[in-house]
């Protein structure tokens, strides 16, 4: 399906450079030679992509937003959305296990000092090391004031108890983002951020999460037992951490969207190429305007999301503040809702067969469903786009 690459949304034309096409065109290259092949296989067996994950970060399609001084490309998030997709057709298990580090990587680049950068992102643009983000925990999930982990300040030192539930990469990552309590008594006023070293004593992967989709990417429960971590490993003052956690995921949330959209969109492909091919009654299916009307609107709707998508994208690189927070909720829900949507199209548009594990349908759209949930559910995008449409504007 050819996309939109001109005209305008949010007054800024969307035509892409020659640069952006390139990079567009090396992450379907590698999607399609190095990820597709293997998604069947990792998703069936819930195999961690380390050799994949390796020959993106060799090609640099990793830590994209990583500034300059730390040996990063500084990519704008727009580009980020080019490869997001490509890389989220191959899989959606393999793509988010890629680009998951700048979910990682958020805090730091938002609250980190200079040092703090060059000490824990530094390393990541030399190898391909993975970071991971400990925000939800087994009884908070949307409420973050109902986190648990506590870190108590004894000298130059912090003791950190807890645990945290589906985190990304957590079981391969070098490092963790851990969002703990200093003052309970505060709420969500009261949480802050430290870098976590995950060989730290005290530190347990206490369970691989077996998941219904996305299975590629490692998803883990962790505990942290008197985890000991210097003072100078916290991000920010404390009392910071909401804030910290929340400026990340508006940054972050274009690139959830993008990977539901890319799931969308490797939906819509295989249902129009079955459609063509699939003859009943004389004909090709596709011929038949039950289907082709539902084939209508998956593109309808995939080139809206994706639109959706890069114009929240474009409002972060240009400091919109508040109407990025928005747009990038505007994105993420469409996004996600739409991944759900068409891949249950799909699956309706190849019948039975779409039903069966031997076509590549069924799992996109198991894949598709952990869109609506993660970086905050469909229905706290929702809120989010209330509250900012009717919170006063200061």
């Amino acid at each position: 399906m050819a996309t939109v690459e001109t005209g305008v949304a949010g007054g800024v034309s969307f035509a892409l450079t020659g640069e952006q096409r390139e990079l567009r065109a090396l992450a379907r290259e590698f999607a399609e030679k190095e990820i597709r092949p293997k998604a069947a296989e990792y998703d069936e067996g819930q195999i961690h992509p380390a050799d994949i994950i390796a020959k993106a970060h060799e090609i640099g399609l990793m830590n994209l937003h990583l500034p300059e001084p730390l040996g990063g490309p500084a990519l704008p998030c727009f580009d980020g959305m080019l490869v997001g997709e490509e890389l989220n057709v191959g899989c959606s298990g393999i793509g988010t296990s890629i680009g998951a580090n700048g979910l990682a990587a958020g805090p730091i680049l938002v609250a980190g000092s200079e040092e703090q950068q060059k000490e824990w992102l530094g390393p990541l643009v030399e190898e391909p090391i993975l970071g991971c983000f400990g925000l939800t925990e087994p009884g908070a999930g949307s409420d973050v004031s109902g986190i648990q982990t506590t870190a108590v300040r004894r000298g130059d030192e912090y003791v950190i108890n807890g645990a945290k539930m589906f985190i990304t990469n957590a079981g391969p990552a070098s490092w963790m983002v851990c969002f703990a309590s200093t003052d309970r008594s505060r709420g969500h006023r009261g949480l802050s951020a430290f870098v976590v070293p995950m060989d730290t004593p005290g530190v347990t992967i206490e369970k691989h999460l077996d998941k219904m989709g996305q299975r590629a990417t490692d998803t883990s429960a962790v505990a942290f037992q008197d985890v000991v971590v210097p003072a100078k490993n916290r991000l920010g003052a404390e009392g910071e951490g909401f804030k910290i956690a929340m400026q990340t995921l508006d940054f972050t949330r274009p690139g959830t969207a993008i990977g539901a959209v890319g799931v969308a969109q490797a939906a819509y492909e295989l249902a129009v190429e079955y459609a063509k091919e699939r003859v009943q009654f004389g004909t090709p299916i596709a011929m038949n305007q039950g289907v082709s009307f539902l084939v209508a609107d998956m593109a309808t709707e995939i080139e809206a999301a994706r639109l959706l998508t890069w114009q929240a994208a474009w409002m972060i690189d240009q400091g919109r503040g508040r109407g990025a927070t928005l747009y990038s909720s505007f994105a993420k829900r469409f996004a996600a809702d739409t991944a759900m949507k068409v891949t249950t199209d799909a699956v309706q548009v190849f019948g039975g067969y779409g039903y069966m594990k031997e076509y590549p349908v069924e799992k996109l759209m198991r894949d598709a469903k952990l869109f609506q949930i993660y970086e905050g559910t469909s229905q706290i995008q929702r809120l989010v786009i209330a509250k900012e449409i009717f919170l006063p504007k200061g």
